[in-house]
C-alpha cells in the first residue's frame, strides 16, 4: 500500500491490482451488500444470516452469540481499528465465547486491528487464540508480552504449570498467597512466597519487560506519519449520505411494523363509521344549544381520537432508543439526520389519517359545506396528529423509562384535554 502511494504522488499510476480491485468493487452502486460489508460478514461467521431478522422477546431470531458479533460487526464496518471489550463472554457459552474470539481474531490478523480484551476465566481453546497476554494483579502489571512467552517466564521463577491444569487459571492463581505454594517447583531451595510487586519487578528486569518498555518509552514522531493516515473528518459519509441512509432504515421499519400503521389507519376508518351512527345529519339552528353541543362534541371526540392515535409512538421510540444512541456516539450518524428522516416520513401517515377522519365524518354529520373548511378541519387534525406525535416522542426520549413515560404522557393528556375549552367552556368559567 504505501508502495502504491509513493508510486501514485511520483506521477506514476501503476497501483497495486488487488487494491485497485477491491477499490472498484467497493464503488459499486446498487448492489444489496457493498464488498466490505460482505467481507466482515465473513469474518465474523454471519453471511449464513445475512438477512435473518435479530429478534427480541416477542419475535424469534438470531442466537445470543449471534447477537454478539452483530455488536461487532457494527464497530468494525466503521473507520475504527482499535476495541477495547470487557467481558463479552458474559452470558455466552465457551463455544460462543471461542467463535467469537475466532472471529475478532481474523479482524485482526486481516485488517490489521487492535483488540484488547479481558475475560475472567476463559477455557484453554479461547486463551490459545489470543496472541499477546496483559496480567494485571494488585495494580501491578505482572506480565506483558507474547502469550507462548507467559509459562517460561513464570517458570524462570520457579513456577510450573501442572498436568491438565488451564493456562488461565494458573495465571491467575500463582500470584495469590493463597494459592501460589501449590505450584512451586524448584526443588534447589524451599518455597518462600514471592509478592506480586516482586514478580511485576522480575517481569521488568526480563528480557521482555526491557523491550517492552524501551518500546514505549520512545515518543511517537507525528511528522512520519502519513498525512492520510488519521481521519479528518466526524463522520464517514457525507451528510447528505448519512441523510439518504437514514431515510432507508426508516423506510424499512415501517415496512417491518406495516401491520401497525394499516390497523391504525383501518382503525381511524372505522371510528369514523361509529361516529357517523351518533352524530348523523346535525341541523344546527341558531335557537338550538344542544344541537349546537352535539357539533363541539364531535369536534372534540375527533380531537382526542386523534391525539390518542399517536400513544403507539411511546413503545415504539422507546424500543428504539438504545440503538440511536449507542449509533450516534459511536459517529454513525447525526441526531439531526435521524431525527428529520423519522419527522418527515410521520408527515405522509398524519395527512393519510386526517384525512380519511375528514372524508368519512365531515360531511356525514353535517358540517359546513364548504370546500376551504373542509380543508381547515383537515388542517386540524393534522395539526393535532402531528403534535400528539411530537408529545409522546419527546417524552419517550426524555423519560427512557415506559413507566416514567405512561405517566407523563397520562399527566400531559389531562392538561390538554382539561385546558381545551370543551369540558369546561370559557364563558363558563365564572360560574
Amino acid at each position: 500500500m504505501k508502495y502504491a502511494m509513493e508510486r501514485e504522488n511520483g506521477k506514476s499510476l501503476d497501483t497495486s491490482s488487488e487494491i485497485d480491485a477491491f477499490m472498484k468493487a467497493s464503488s459499486i452502486r446498487g448492489q444489496k451488500h457493498s464488498i466490505s460489508t460482505d467481507y466482515v460478514l465473513k469474518i465474523l461467521g454471519l453471511d449464513t444470516c445475512a438477512d435473518a431478522l435479530v429478534g427480541d422477546y416477542m419475535v424469534r431470531g438470531i442466537s445470543g452469540g449471534q447477537k454478539k458479533r452483530v455488536t461487532t460487526g457494527e464497530m468494525i464496518v466503521g473507520p475504527r481499528k482499535t476495541f477495547f471489550m470487557d467481558e463479552i463472554s458474559t452470558g455466552l457459552d465457551s463455544s460462543t465465547t471461542y467463535w467469537t474470539v475466532k472471529c475478532l481474531g481474523n479482524f485482526v490478523h486481516m485488517r490489521q486491528g487492535i483488540v484488547l480484551m479481558a475475560l475472567l476465566q476463559p477455557p484453554p481453546e479461547t486463551f490459545e487464540l489470543f496472541d499477546d497476554i496483559i496480567l494485571l494483579s494488585e495494580g501491578y502489571v505482572v506480565y506483558e508480552g507474547p502469550r507462548t512467552e507467559v509459562l517460561p517466564f513464570f517458570e524462570s521463577l520457579g513456577f510450573q504449570l501442572p498436568p491438565r491444569k488451564g493456562v488461565a487459571d494458573f495465571l491467575q492463581e500463582v500470584t495469590s498467597r493463597k494459592d501460589q505454594a501449590q505450584y512451586w517447583a524448584d526443588d534447589s531451595k524451599p518455597y518462600v512466597y514471592i509478592s506480586v510487586p516482586e514478580i511485576a519487578q522480575a517481569f521488568k528486569d526480563s528480557a521482555i519487560g526491557r523491550f517492552v518498555s524501551s518500546a514505549i518509552s520512545v515518543q511517537f514522531d507525528k511528522a512520519k506519519g502519513h498525512p492520510e493516515a488519521l481521519s479528518r473528518t466526524k463522520y464517514a459519509a457525507p451528510r447528505w449520505e448519512l441523510l439518504k441512509t437514514c431515510f432507508q432504515r426508516e423506510i424499512l421499519l415501517m415496512k417491518r411494523h406495516q401491520f401497525l400503521y394499516v390497523f391504525r389507519t383501518c382503525q381511524v376508518a372505522v371510528v369514523g363509521f361509529v361516529t357517523c351512527t351518533i352524530f348523523t345529519r346535525l341541523r344546527l339552528h341558531p335557537e338550538s344549544e344542544i344541537e349546537g353541543n352535539l357539533y363541539l362534541s364531535c369536534l372534540f371526540f375527533g380531537l382526542v381520537h386523534m391525539i390518542f392515535n399517536g400513544i403507539s409512538e411511546l413503545p415504539l421510540l422507546m424500543f428504539r432508543l438504545p440503538v440511536f444512541y449507542k449509533q450516534r456516539d459511536n459517529m454513525f450518524h447525526p441526531a439531526w439526520a435521524w431525527s428529520l428522516a423519522s419527522f418527515l416520513l410521520r408527515v405522509p401517515y398524519s395527512i393519510i389519517e386526517s384525512v380519511i377522519w375528514s372524508a368519512v365524518v365531515y360531511y356525514s354529520v353535517g358540517f359546513a359545506p364548504e370546500i376551504w373548511r373542509f380543508f381547515r378541519y383537515v388542517l386540524l387534525l393534522f395539526s393535532v396528529h402531528q403534535m400528539a406525535l411530537g408529545m409522546f416522542r419527546t417524552l419517550a426520549s426524555v423519560a427512557r423509562d415506559m413507566v416514567v413515560a405512561t405517566t407523563f404522557a397520562s399527566v400531559c393528556l389531562l392538561i390538554i384535554i382539561s385546558s381545551g375549552g370543551f369540558i369546561i367552556p370559557k364563558g363558563n368559567w365564572s360560574s
